[in-house]
């Protein structure tokens, strides 16, 4: 198999491209229909947040068990199947790049109701529900990131 086949990590220039475009189509979105759109649920980002926590959650334990035990006369770890540890980096790349287009409307929302933030108070109210689902994404990519590279398997092994 060539090094070119090779599925590599998750590059944070491919995730700057999909939060880019995310932000644009969000603010376009939100500024052809802002007008009609229901209020935002203050803490719609959380759900964001908790699958990044249960990614990190899994990275812990898969890196665990890939890593050689730190003492000498530790006890042995059940090992990692290789297509276990397959599907966590596939899950792990795919949510890392949601969690950016995420990130991406998030900023979108945030770059149209900024500027109107001291003149209405619906901007402010979505501008608050957009920090909380800003950071949101933010915790889900780097949970992800963390999973994608709690499986790579140390060079001694």
């Amino acid at each position: 198999m060539n090094d070119e086949d090779r599925m590599g990590p998750t590059r944070w220039r491919d995730m700057a491209v999909v939060c880019l475009v995310a932000a644009v189509a969000g603010y376009l979105l939100v500024r052809l229909s802002y007008s009609r759109i229901p209020p935002l649920p203050r803490l719609a980002g959380l759900l964001a947040a908790l699958v990044g926590i249960g990614e990190a959650v899994a990275g812990f334990g898969l890196r665990r068990r890939i890593r050689p035990p730190e003492a000498p006369g530790a006890a042995a770890r059940r090992p990692v199947e290789p297509l276990t540890a397959a599907r966590a980096v596939t899950v792990a790349k795919a949510t890392a790049l949601a969690g950016a287009a995420l990130a991406g409307l998030w900023l979108g929302l945030l770059g149209y109701v900024l500027p109107s933030w001291s003149d209405f108070a619906a901007a402010q109210a979505d501008g608050v529900t957009g920090f909380i689902g800003l950071a949101g994404a933010v915790v889900m990519v780097a949970g992800a990131l963390f999973l994608e590279r709690s499986c790579v398997v140390p060079p001694d092994r």
